[in-house]
């Protein structure tokens, strides 16, 4: 399986949200220089995040993005959702005299696998990993943050 580079930001950019001290927030350059991704790509990843309700943009001059959901309560999947959608990942796309597409057993083995992977996803918070971010990347972040 593999998703967009679009969730890869997105999960990343949450969790660099995450360290951010209360009230600070962090703009669009930055986070993008810290994932080396062009500002433009990341700006429609965090337009993403603010619709589902992960982040919020803040104006002004102390302006960006902060968290606006505690990190406990946010988890991988509900941010892969948000960029990927919920569409599952395989379809089966026969259909002819031997194979009915409404029974495919190859796309129920697919989607059980899925779902399994997407009960494990629900499970794993972006506090889990914020508990165990190097001290190192919380000092980055922190340097340049508004």
């Amino acid at each position: 399986m593999k998703y967009t580079k679009a969730t890869n930001y997105a999960l990343h950019t949450i969790v660099y949200l995450a360290v951010l001290p209360a009230g600070k927030t962090i703009g669009v350059k930055p986070l993008a220089e810290i994932q080396k991704v062009s500002p433009t790509y990341l700006s429609k990843v965090l337009t993403n995040l603010v619709k589902s309700g992960f982040i919020e943009s803040v104006t002004g001059v102390n302006g960006g993005y902060k968290l606006i959901k505690a990190p406990k309560e946010i988890t991988f999947l509900e941010i892969i959702h948000a960029i990927e959608g919920t569409t599952s990942l395989f379809h089966c796309s026969l259909d002819n005299d031997i194979h009915d597409r409404q029974n495919c057993l190859i796309e129920k083995v697919m989607n059980e696998a899925e779902e399994k992977m997407e009960d494990y996803l629900r499970t794993q918070t972006i506090e889990q990993v914020v508990e165990k971010v190097h001290d190192n990347m919380v000092q980055h972040i922190n340097s340049v943050a508004n």
